[in-house]
């Protein structure tokens, strides 16, 4: 029996052997019919592979990297992110762990990949969602992005803890996360903007005074606005984001048990709630 299952193990990772054999001998084959972004199962785009023409070099590398990162989200699972091991997915996949180090050198660049598509996956996610809602429904679009990022939070809560849970020892970000990583906040940025051209944000959240220390502490933020913006607007929208992750990681993390009903309609309604009650404090309407 044990015999039959290692036989097993050792038959599904004989395909993972054949792309890494592929990646020293395959010829430059033009394959540039093929979409220019590589995309992995989930339809989310690949970390590694430069958009352009393919070649069978290309495409074998991106097989590789999809089973790396799957690899790894499963290790997320079991072990956490400061337990992620080179060697240990190498040996899953059943490959030398040199052949990994050629994708990711160091655990750190394979936990920035990793990072990056979550922020990406949430990103994109809300995206969609608040896309399906009519432009001039600002309310509608925000809690679109709400719900969204929630959603995606339960489908994925390895990923988003990586992200939104305890800082790994050690690991300090590169640049490369910070564009995926402000997808959701610019996109309550562009609703905040559309409300306020179009007339719909409340006048007493416009117009109220702040504090001078506050502006100032709001300047980094400012100065990076492609439109300006009231600091009191951005004020309450960084609030609102920030009560927003905070009541999902609550969620996610089990600090509403026995303060919320378990079942999921009875934690959608209250998430509801808190979505229309963020709106209103940004001066969204009702």
């Amino acid at each position: 029996m044990l015999s039959s299952c290692c036989r097993t193990a050792e038959k599904s990772r004989a395909p993972l052997r054949i792309v890494v054999t592929a990646l020293d001998i395959c010829d430059d084959i033009d394959v540039s019919d093929q979409p220019a972004t590589p995309i992995d199962r989930t339809g989310d785009p690949v970390i590694g592979v430069p958009p352009g023409p393919r070649t069978a070099r290309d495409w074998a590398r991106l097989r590789m990297t999809d089973e790396i990162l799957r690899v790894a989200r499963d290790q997320l699972a079991t072990v956490g992110a400061a337990g992620l091991s080179l060697r240990a997915i190498a040996r899953d996949l059943g490959v030398a762990s040199s052949a990994i180090y050629r994708y990711f050198p160091s655990r750190d660049d394979l936990l920035t990949a990793l990072i990056v598509e979550a922020y990406n996956g949430m990103g994109a996610t809300a995206e969609m969602a608040e896309a399906r809602v009519p432009r001039a429904d600002v309310s509608g679009r925000w809690a679109a992005t709400c719900h969204a990022v929630r959603d995606w939070a339960l489908a994925h809560p390895q990923q988003y803890a990586l992200i939104y849970g305890t800082p790994v020892p050690g690991y300090r970000a590169p640049v490369d996360t910070v564009g995926p990583a402000t997808r959701v906040s610019t996109l309550v940025t562009v609703i905040l903007v559309d409300a306020m051209a179009a007339g719909r944000l409340a006048p007493h959240v416009i117009n109220e005074p702040l504090d001078a220390d506050v502006v100032d502490a709001m300047a980094p933020l400012l100065s990076q606005l492609p439109t300006p913006m009231p600091p009191t607007v951005l004020v309450r929208g960084v609030q609102v984001l920030a009560a927003l992750f905070g009541a999902v990681s609550w969620e996610l993390f089990g600090q509403f048990h026995n303060v919320i009903d378990e079942t999921p309609e009875a934690r959608r309604a209250f998430f509801g709630s808190l979505v229309r009650q963020w709106g209103v404090a940004v001066g969204l309407p009702e």
